[in-house]
């Protein structure tokens, strides 16, 4: 298979294929999936035909992003991205939880919505700087 990409567009893959990589693999520790390893590798190792060898290094005999890569901002679009999950699935557990984990139907669906509109509001306003939450005894 051959795909003809134009320089900005092979860039957006490598930075597409080391965002998909970093959510899979990034918390597996010894259990990665090798699979997405390598295809982020080979990406990697195509970057100096392409004119960009400093988006790639070699590390334990592995083609892997550049430290000047990974360093190059990518980290915040992904940190981005997980505060928004963060704030997303905590406004809809603590919704769930004020509304005594009913089960969600077209009857309950609307409040539910603006219970967490409400607390996406709190967070946007204030981060988590007004959540209290009680010490557990240990």
């Amino acid at each position: 298979m051959n795909i003809e990409l134009t320089a900005k567009e092979y860039r957006r893959l490598l930075d597409l294929a080391y965002i998909g990589n970093w959510i899979l693999n990034s918390t597996r520790e010894d259990d990665r999936i090798a699979d997405y390893d390598q295809i982020e590798s080979k990406l990697f190792a195509l970057a100096a035909k392409a004119g960009m060898p400093g988006l790639s290094e070699v590390w334990n005999g592995e083609v892997v992003p550049s430290r000047a890569f990974s360093e190059g901002g990518i980290h915040e679009a992904i940190m981005d991205y997980e505060d928004s999950v963060f704030f997303e699935i905590l406004a809809e557990e603590l919704a769930r939880r004020d509304m005594e984990y009913e089960p969600i139907s077209d009857d309950n669906y609307d409040e539910l919505c603006t219970r967490m509109d409400q607390y996406i509001s709190e967070f946007q306003a204030h981060g988590t700087d007004n959540l209290l939450v009680e010490s557990p005894d240990f």
